[in-house]
């Protein structure tokens, strides 16, 4: 049950990234999948990924993939929020 509510948990920041992010600048775009892939996103997925792995494996010690996990998808996370941040907009004359 915890796996499913992580992967429910990643769905549904997904899906609110989307609604929010839908008719913005690529820009705002960028700032809003890099917060919700460093907040709700990364920590319920490295989560549902590593129990999933540690039942698929037979062997609890395997789940600790988690911390691996959650590391990666939150340095992309900062970078999308980095690059939104800092990206200048380009003027169309």
């Amino acid at each position: 049950m915890a796996i499913a509510i992580g992967y429910i948990i990643a769905g549904i920041g997904a899906f609110v990234a989307y609604w929010f992010s839908t008719g913005e600048s690529r820009k705002t775009k960028l700032k809003i999948w890099g917060s919700a892939l460093m907040l709700p996103i990364s920590p319920a997925l490295a989560f549902s990924i590593g129990l999933s792995y540690a039942i698929s494996v037979e062997n609890g010690w395997g789940g600790l993939i988690m911390w691996l996990i959650f590391p990666f998808i939150f340095f992309i996370g900062l970078t999308l929020l980095l690059v939104g941040i800092f990206k200048t907009e380009k003027e169309i004359v």
